[in-house]
């Protein structure tokens, strides 16, 4: 099948599944539920174009299978973290800020927005999947940095909501396990998760324009939603943030600059 059909198949099922989404945020009064579709939408994406490719081959198999662990791994993760908890506080200064406005912004500007997003994030997976026919080699550099990602992005969490579920720790600063190396053992996983999706897609004559996915994808991550809109939370919200942020690397792993233990 064509690959212009299968993108434009799987934008409209991206935005028919955001504009759902949508008007579900409005019953709840809590656009927060997006942030919990963002990995289902990649899995969807990734079923998609598997089910639109044509024969069931074994390559693009692993990958729609990569992409849905990684996907259902980080849905799973938020929606225990965020059900039942009051609304995000980015998406409640915008209902504030935009009174009555605020269900049209948020279609165009937050599931609109993360719509197209996802779809341009998610082209080596589409290209991959879709055209996916022979081996490449880069393909196992692709599985060794996915593998890689996900310990970062699962073990990372797993230690952050232990060291969270001890009200001891309440407004401490979590410098312990992953995250004595960087301040975001998550986000580097993230990093390392598309960029192997990107290797582990690779076809000789698409994946050097699909490489638009991670580069944005990483961007977002450090530049933008990811790394950088956190920490301008955490320096005003836990103490000691100032000197885990002087002694600990912000993304790469490095070995902490003070041989001081961990709290």
């Amino acid at each position: 099948m064509a690959l212009e059909y299968i993108l434009l198949t799987n934008l409209a099922a991206i935005l028919a599944s955001l504009l759902a989404l949508w008007c579900l945020s409005l019953l709840l009064r809590n656009a927060s539920i997006v942030d919990i579709f963002w990995g289902c939408g990649f899995a969807v994406v990734a079923w998609m174009s598997l089910w639109t490719s044509g024969e069931l081959l074994p390559q693009r198999l692993v990958l729609t299978l990569m992409v849905s662990m990684w996907g259902l791994r980080l849905a799973g993760y938020l929606a225990w973290r965020n059900i039942g908890k009051p609304e995000d506080y980015r998406y409640a200064a915008m209902r504030e800020q935009h009174g009555n406005r605020f269900p049209i912004v948020s279609l165009f500007t937050v599931f609109g927005l993360q719509g197209v997003l996802m779809w341009v994030i998610s082209l080596p997976i589409q290209v991959g999947i879709s055209q996916g026919q022979d081996w490449h080699p880069v393909r196992a550099i692709g599985l060794f940095l996915w593998v890689a990602g996900l310990f970062f992005e699962t073990v990372g969490d797993f230690q952050l909501a232990r060291f969270k579920a001890d009200p001891r720790n309440q407004g401490c600063v979590m410098n312990r396990g992953l995250w004595r190396y960087t301040r975001h053992p998550n986000y580097f996983g993230d990093f390392l998760v598309w960029w192997g999706f990107y290797f582990a897609a690779a076809e000789s004559g698409s994946w050097w324009w699909t490489i638009i996915g991670p580069l944005l994808m990483s961007f977002l991550l450090i530049r933008v939603s990811g790394v950088r809109l956190l920490e301008s939370s955490l320096r005003s919200r836990v103490a000691g943030y100032e000197d885990y942020v002087r002694d600990t690397s912000a993304f790469f792993p490095l070995p902490p600059k003070q041989s001081s233990s961990p709290e």
